[in-house]
């Protein structure tokens, strides 16, 4: 039997600038967009403003409706990024294997550790302590057999909650909560599950699995093994980034003009990260999924850029060509790998590329200070 820690750093955005500015403790704390240019959503907000409705990819519109006395702030990214390494430092110290999920989360294998450590749930108390000690970040663990079971009990007690689930008692713990629970439910296979008179995770598991495969392919034989305790098992461990990824999943989209519109944001994004990690990429992938879940990709590796509007127009050409069917789409993505340093030898280049680099380059220093909806790139640049 596996054993499998999932920490999640509570309102970790929000903490960090509590942080770096210890006058925003116990007042509602908004991290996104600025009000003033009513663009953007809320990237993350504190417990204070959540009492107002608040919550992550709201609108900041809506957000400053609901609590226009909260403290808007554009974000730190680079002191995230800094803070997150920290905690993984600390916790390198303990675990065997370490996963880090995203920028505040982190699976660890503690597998025959029991012996080392004592009581498990003991242990996840001393980690808590450490990391807020050191760094004063809270922070919510769970710990089970699985990754899938150990993140919904991180999910549970926030914040700063432990939560155990017992080997044998994970469809017994998973039963009464509601779907959305399940890691990989969004807002539009929640619908669906809503139609289908399905709220409760024990509403998957009265029914066969065979239904949930016609329904939903091989993610419907995914979401019944975890709604019955299942989930992977082993962490997946990279000594560095090995890709850069954004999707983007619809209610059965039929226009090409609006793929194509949120295919070229996805594409700022990415490019956006790769620049902020001083990298270039030399493949592109996309990804394509038909409403009846039917799933591809096609991928193409090109000479290494960062270049919003290359990375766009491989990715474009790639979907157009891969969407033959005459079905809706439910979700697109993109994906950059195969990594380098981005090099400054400007020589190299021409007199216009040059202009274009250090134009996106400065595009990347304010959207880091201001936030990533402060400019919108339109593709003539």
């Amino acid at each position: 039997m596996r054993t499998i820690f999932h920490l999640d750093l509570d309102a970790f955005f929000v903490s960090v600038e509590r942080i770096l500015d210890p006058s925003l403790k116990g007042k509602p704390v908004i991290v996104g967009g600025d009000p003033k240019y009513g663009r953007g959503v809320v990237a993350a907000c504190s417990y204070e403003a959540r009492a107002y409705g608040l919550h992550s990819a709201m609108p900041i519109r809506t957000a400053y409706r609901l609590c226009p006395h909260g403290i808007y702030v554009n974000g730190s990214h680079k002191e995230y990024s800094r803070f997150s390494k920290a905690v993984k430092n600390i916790l390198s110290q303990y675990a065997p294997v370490i996963e880090r999920a995203s920028i505040d989360e982190f699976y660890m294998d503690f597998t025959g550790c029991r012996n080392v450590y004592g009581s498990l749930f003991g242990f996840a108390s001393f980690l808590q302590k450490e990391i807020w000690e050191k760094l004063s970040l809270p922070c919510s663990i769970g710990i089970g057999s699985n990754k899938t079971v150990a993140k919904i009990g991180s999910d549970c007690m926030k914040p700063r909650g432990i939560t155990y689930i017992l080997p044998g008692m994970e469809k017994e713990f998973l039963a009464p909560m509601p779907v959305e629970s399940i890691p990989g439910v969004g807002k539009v296979t929640l619908k669906d599950l809503h139609s289908k008179g399905i709220y409760k995770i024990a509403d998957i598991t009265k029914l066969p699995q065979d239904y949930f495969a016609a329904a939903y392919g091989k993610y419907g034989i995914d979401l019944y093994r975890k709604a019955n305790g299942g989930g992977s098992e082993y962490l997946s461990v990279e000594r560095e980034q090995k890709s850069i990824s954004h999707e983007r999943t619809f209610k059965d989209v039929t226009s090409k003009t609006y793929l194509k519109q949120k295919l070229f944001k996805l594409t700022g994004k990415v490019c956006q990260e790769l620049r902020d990690n001083g990298w270039q990429a030399s493949t592109v992938t996309i990804k394509l999924r038909y409403s009846d879940f039917q799933t591809l990709t096609r991928s193409k590796t090109i000479k290494p850029t960062d270049d919003d509007r290359i990375v766009f127009d491989i990715a474009w050409d790639m979907l157009l060509k891969a969407h033959t069917r005459r079905v809706a789409v439910r979700l697109i993505g993109i994906r950059l790998s195969q990594f380098k340093e981005y090099s400054k030898q400007e020589e190299l280049f021409e007199w216009e590329e040059i202009k274009r680099k250090k134009m996106l380059r400065a595009i990347t220093r304010l959207r880091d200070r201001y936030g990533y909806d402060i400019i919108n790139v339109g593709k003539g640049l």
